[in-house]
């Protein structure tokens, strides 16, 4: 019984994980359905973060009414930006990504989130990059691959891919019109801007939240924050981009249930989850799993929605998977150096050892090697920007 419940203590962050995969999956294939079915992107953004907000805040209200922070005028800014970034910008330009494209597409092009945040570190000077150090040289290789994987997925389309368990319904003529359409060069170019664009959005929240965190710590109503004036941003984005009342009708259909699933798995659930298992295991480990839901979407999206998946966006993808794992292998042992550095021993001035001292400027040290404990998800599973 001992083993077993050994095992099964372990194997928990796995399940997890796993688990939170097929959530995201579900939710991209879900919002691909509902584009196709003529929802707003923008008031999908609206419903999303709205369900998120309401779903997140009784916990933060509860949970971190002791512990929250003083609000100023300079954290409203940065939450105020974090929320342009996140919910307004990425979301909407990760939706008409998805639609141009597909979810399998998009998925896969997610996974250059950590490199382009390696990035955009470097240039904050927030990463220090010592070229004679393996690890540096890795996250270097592995960043100049991702790139080179998004723009081969950009550029080249390639021929339609036959999978086996699609080709029945590829080759018949009757039943119901597939939900995906064949998107045409000028489509697929456009969406893969897109989802760079998101993404690139996404990595500057990351490098802005790092800084924000620090002065706000009660990460649940930062969240919830952030979920709430995104909500209201993207009302207004709303408001200017679409000027017809019927766009905001929504009734119990797909796409009511995308926009709940979305705002209560992937931006409340998931996040509580991903928190979990990146505070017991570390960010490496949660980002190591992104590829799996992109195998998860492409079998989903081609049986639900008859996908067609092109050898261009299969070849991109196993060379951004490429990259993304040697960006977090040297993630990975720039953490184990960090934790085998021996700490300064400081004395109390009486020639005695303060041990209080070490203990406090270990877990100081720990919180920095991580990151951000709990980051804000974005709800498409993308690898965590943490780990870089």
């Amino acid at each position: 019984m001992a083993l077993s419940g050994g095992f099964m203590e372990k194997a928990k962050p796995y399940f997890a994980m796993i688990a939170l995969q097929f959530g995201y999956a579900g939710m991209n294939v879900l919002t691909k359905v509902s584009l196709n079915g003529g929802m707003s992107h923008y008031v999908l953004v609206v419903y999303r973060h709205a369900f998120a907000t309401v779903a997140i805040a009784p916990f933060a209200l509860i949970l971190e009414r002791k512990v929250r922070p003083k609000m100023t005028w300079s954290i409203f800014f940065q939450i105020f930006v974090l929320a342009l970034l996140g919910p307004v910008i990425d979301q909407n330009f990760y939706y008409v990504g998805l639609k141009y494209t597909g979810p399998t597409f998009a998925c896969a092009m997610s996974n250059i989130l950590p490199a382009m945040t390696f990035v955009m570190a470097v240039i904050f000077r927030m990463e220090k990059i010592e070229l004679k150090k393996v690890r540096c040289q890795a996250k270097i290789f592995g960043t100049v691959v991702t790139v080179a994987g998004a723009m081969l997925m950009t550029l080249y389309k390639g021929p339609l891919m036959h999978l086996a368990w699609t080709r029945h319904s590829q080759a018949g003529g009757g039943g119901e019109a597939p939900a995906v359409v064949d998107p045409t060069g000028k489509e697929w170019f456009l969406g893969s801007l897109f989802v760079i664009i998101a993404t690139l959005a996404w990595a500057s929240l990351f490098i802005l939240q790092t800084h924000t965190i620090k002065q706000y710590t009660a990460q649940l109503s930062l969240t919830t924050l952030i979920c709430f004036v995104g909500t209201i941003q993207a009302v207004v984005v709303t408001f200017v981009m679409e000027r017809r009342p019927s766009v905001w009708t929504i009734g119990f259909d797909m796409n009511l249930l995308a926009a709940a699933y979305a705002g209560i798995v992937t931006s409340s659930i998931a996040y509580y989850v991903q928190g979990l298992v990146i505070k017991k295991t570390g960010p490496v480990f949660a980002s190591a799993f992104s590829p799996l839901m992109m195998i998860i979407v492409a079998v989903m999206g081609s049986f639900i929605l008859s996908e067609k998946i092109y050898l261009g966006a299969v070849l991109g993808a196993v060379v951004i998977v490429v990259g993304l794992y040697a960006v977090l292998w040297g993630k990975h042992k720039e953490t184990q150096e960090k934790e085998a550095t021996p700490l300064p021993v400081a004395t109390n001035g009486h020639g005695a050892t303060n041990t209080e001292m070490i203990g406090a400027a270990g877990a100081r040290n720990d919180r920095d090697a991580t990151g951000p404990t709990r980051p804000a998800s974005n709800g498409r599973g993308g690898g965590s920007a943490s780990a870089v």
